[in-house]
């Protein structure tokens, strides 16, 4: 497999999100890519929407967005693209995601966050492996997720 990189979306490449398909039954795990996008446009001062890359091709996107009020990191509308999915590269985003969090972007905090459903267990699993621990504290269906950044 070629390196995983993360681009920021821009004009140049917002278009090739709207081609990611999620896999049956997860769209109530993640929001489409319209969605996200608009997300990441309104919170622009706080969020950085990325494709994820492997080569020239996107396989997924995610958004990290610093809450300024809580000071940690968020990792939000995380996908890979459902023909692409079982091949290593939301592990190798997750990765790329957490070392450019590390670099402290918006601010200080090393702390991340992020929820997910317990039904999506693949998601769940991935998490954990990177450390994430629940924090007790849910969304709606979702329970957060947290790790502590050096």
């Amino acid at each position: 497999m070629e390196e995983v990189t993360l681009r920021n979306i821009d004009e140049s490449n917002f278009l090739e999100c709207f081609k990611l398909k999620l896999a049956e039954g997860q769209e109530k795990y993640v929001s489409n890519p319209t969605r996200s996008l608009a997300q990441a446009y309104v919170y622009r001062r706080q969020c950085t929407p990325f494709g994820i890359y492997c080569g020239d091709v996107m396989v997924g996107y995610v958004l990290v967005l610093y809450d300024y009020d809580e000071e940690a990191y968020n990792i939000w509308h995380f996908m890979i693209d459902s023909d692409l999915q079982g091949l290593g590269f939301g592990k190798a985003a997750v990765g790329k995601v957490l070392e450019y969090i590390s670099t402290k972007p918006f601010g200080k905090s090393g702390t991340v966050l992020l929820t997910v459903n317990p039904e999506n267990t693949a998601a769940d699993k991935l998490y954990r492996k990177f450390g994430f621990a629940p924090t007790g504290r849910s969304d709606g269906d979702e329970i957060e997720l947290g790790l502590k950044l050096m």
